[in-house]
């Protein structure tokens, strides 16, 4: 299951644990730790007896009139989706699950004290990534207690949502509705682009095409409504998401720097601290270009490390190649999925190689 991070600020979104398709397979035994798996299974099946119908839901005049509205928006949002993005017709996202909770998952991201490469857990069917999930965040802080103790930096961080990739039926949660409609139906687009293509063993190329489709679906979205004002305040926020991801691709230039020296573990850290903090204070800078908007304040109130931007890479360094591949068949969405799947298809090292390629041409336009 792939999850949808929390904070509206930081849209970076680790993996919620696909292990339970293990259970459906029979495959438990085989691999890694049974309370892991059994949780995971245990929390999605939860999940899953708790859906109502969405249709269900609209037709009871009991149902809750903001609920209403939100559940209708996604609805058109959802016919959107196949009918101009090209994205899978099925009966995800047509019930609906009350968690009462601030967040569906809770997802664990680990780096090395001196390292920006992601720890990674493999599972049969979802491959390897660069994330780990949990339903309950106790059991979630507790294995990030664990890595600490080892001396790799953490990142626990809440997901609003997640992807079978389509071997259920997900529902829509109502941590997915907080915040406006473009973030939920932004949600919506990203969590069915991973039915439409998803490649094992490589995070980076998965969460980059979903963003990019996530992106242009809300802009055509918003398009087909007439609403040409709220296309440039999206465009604008996700210029700031831009910035925000320059921002820190430069503290990660300056750590793989450092990280290459072979300095004493003393003098490491305190020149590593110094980046953390040099970052905040760009930061500062940053906000006051953008008029002093705040949202990305929380994300800074917490502690800074590599694993927190091993997180945010993973979402976004990759998707101005997918920009250039769209921008290549000319905007058309089925050619573009046709070229994206050419892309994925390739040995590891070619894809890595064409993805740079596609980085540079990007940054040549």
């Amino acid at each position: 299951m792939l999850g949808r991070p929390a904070n509206p600020s930081s849209r970076w979104k680790p993996l919620a644990g696909v292990c339970l398709l293990l259970l459906v397979a029979g495959l438990l035994s085989a691999c890694g730790s049974v309370k892991y798996y059994s949780q995971a299974a245990g929390g999605h099946f939860k999940l899953m007896r708790a859906r109502q119908p969405i249709e269900q839901l609209l037709a009871d005049e009991q149902t809750d009139p903001e609920l209403r509205q939100k559940l209708q928006t996604l609805q058109q949002a959802r016919a959107f989706a196949t009918a101009n993005l090209l994205l899978p017709e099925n009966d995800s996202y047509s019930s609906y699950v009350e968690t009462g909770r601030t967040a569906v998952t809770w997802n664990v991201v680990a780096a090395g004290e001196f390292s920006l490469s992601p720890l990674t857990w493999c599972f049969p069917v979802a491959g390897c990534v660069s994330y780990r999930g949990y339903f309950d965040k106790m059991d979630a802080e507790h294995y990030a207690a664990t890595l600490k103790r080892k001396h790799y930096d953490v990142s626990v961080g809440g997901a609003t949502a997640y992807s079978t990739l389509g071997w259920f039926d997900d529902p829509v949660l109502d941590t997915m509705l907080r915040g406006g409609d473009t973030r939920y139906v932004g949600t919506l687009f990203h969590e069915l682009a991973h039915q439409v293509l998803y490649v094992k063993d490589d995070s980076n190329f998965n969460e980059a095409f979903a963003t990019f489709v996530e992106r242009i679906g809300v802009r055509a979205w918003l398009a087909s409504r007439q609403e040409s004002e709220r296309i440039a305040a999206y465009d604008a926020s996700q210029q700031r998401v831009e910035d925000f991801v320059h921002l820190l691709r430069q503290s990660r230039d300056s750590l793989q720097s450092l990280y290459e020296q072979e300095l004493p573990a003393a003098e490491m850290r305190q020149a590593k601290q110094r980046v953390f903090e040099d970052l905040r204070s760009r930061y500062q800078s940053l906000k006051q270009s953008w008029g002093g908007f705040t949202g990305y304040d929380n994300w800074f109130r917490r502690e800074l490390n590599n694993a927190r931007l091993v997180a945010v890479s993973t979402y976004r360094r990759n998707v101005p190649a997918f920009q250039a591949m769209y921008k290549q068949v000319d905007q058309d969405m089925a050619a573009f999925y046709e070229l994206a799947r050419e892309v994925a298809d390739l040995p590891f090292a070619e894809r890595q190689q064409r993805l740079e390629d596609y980085l540079s041409e990007a940054s040549g336009d």
